[in-house]
């Protein structure tokens, strides 16, 4: 395997301002760190509003910022104590890590970690570099009918295992998804890995639509410019399904989409917020409570997810391939970025300065 020393990075300076620099390659720092060649990094909406706005919430940019989080790699570098992995390995990168010690890392919920070290979210750089070292245990190495391009979509797509856990979906179920985004189309794949009766994928872009209906949806809908309360009238009159639904997640943050969640979720049932859009926003408070619908939030990823997410592109349940619109070069990453924020295609990678070793 060849080696190369490059670390040219993507680096975003302020919104709409980005450079490219030659950092100092890493080194593994911990006797249970590795250190990792990038090769191929998906563009997450999530860097999009990084890139646009420079902020997400409270992560707000204050200095120089390496963007991307969900990438796969070869691993050039380990340290003496892992045993799991070795030089040549190719991995799938869980981008955070948390402290191990507070309590929602010690009760299971490392994701809730308020230390975690998140790549791309300020104030940790990300992974559009040539390098990143991640500790042992936050690499999980790809079977070999599994490729490098397909690893840098485990990210996104354990964050739709996540969100399905927390829906609780089981077989014979029907789960409506709202937004036909990656996430929300990695979630009606995962629905219907984990069984789902009925997957209804609901967006406003028919071109996303007809994706969806080929790609993991047993049925489609498209909203109408009516209230919260008539749009799921349709929907569920459409898709056949009587009393309500059994489960529904939102995954697209939009106001108009979470309202009408609460509407087409039956009585006792069960719905999960995935996207995040607005920070506050006018909710059926009702509806909620008159359905004693149980009503979660979904942050990243947790434990076994990821892993997960490994096994379902191993065993051919979830082809993540098909979401992939397209690979660009490193020095292009700009260009990409504005396509992405212009809507084009659905998941675009970027090749690392070490696409090839």
């Amino acid at each position: 395997m060849a080696q190369t020393s490059s670390n040219s990075s993507f680096v975003l300076n302020k919104p709409y301002e980005v450079s490219f620099e030659e950092r100092p390659k890493p080194t593994v720092q911990t006797p249970h760190d590795v250190l990792i060649a990038v090769n191929y990094t998906g563009i997450c909406g999530s860097d999009v509003h990084y890139w646009a706005e420079g902020g997400i919430g409270e992560f707000i940019l204050k200095k120089p910022m390496v963007l991307g989080h969900e990438s796969a790699g070869t691993i050039i570098s380990v340290g003496e104590s892992v045993k799991s992995l070795k030089v040549g390995d190719r991995v799938a990168m869980e981008p955070g890590y948390p402290c191990r010690h507070c309590t929602p890392c010690l009760s299971g919920h490392y994701n809730l970690c308020p230390e975690m070290h998140f790549a791309a979210t300020p104030p940790f750089d990300g992974t559009l570099a040539g390098f990143y070292t991640l500790p042992e245990d936050f690499c999980y190495k790809l079977p070999e009918s599994v490729s490098l391009q397909e690893g840098a979509l485990v990210e996104p797509l354990a964050v739709a295992v996540h969100i399905v856990k927390q829906a609780e979906v089981k077989p014979g179920l029907s789960v409506v998804v709202m937004g036909a985004g990656p996430v929300g189309l990695l979630c009606c794949a995962v629905a219907k890995a984990y069984g789902a009766s009925k997957v209804v994928s609901v967006d406003i872009q028919p071109s996303r639509l007809e994706f969806a209906a080929g790609f993991a949806a047993t049925h489609t809908f498209t909203p109408a410019r009516v209230s919260a309360e008539e749009n799921a009238a349709r929907l569920l009159k459409e898709v056949g399904i009587a009393d309500g639904a059994d489960v529904v997640i939102d995954a697209s943050g939009a106001e108009p989409s979470i309202q009408t969640s609460i509407h087409v979720v039956r009585r006792g049932g069960v719905y999960v917020q995935g996207g995040m859009g607005k920070p506050d926003i006018t909710f059926p408070i009702m509806a909620l409570c008159t359905k004693e619908v149980t009503a979660k939030g979904s942050f990243r990823y947790g434990s076994g997810d990821y892993k997960l997410a490994v096994e379902l592109v191993a065993s051919g349940k979830v082809d993540v391939k098909k979401l992939i619109t397209g690979t660009v070069k490193f020095e292009d990453a700009e260009q990409a970025f504005k396509d992405v924020k212009a809507g084009k295609g659905i998941k675009c990678l970027i090749a690392g300065p070490n696409e090839k070793l």
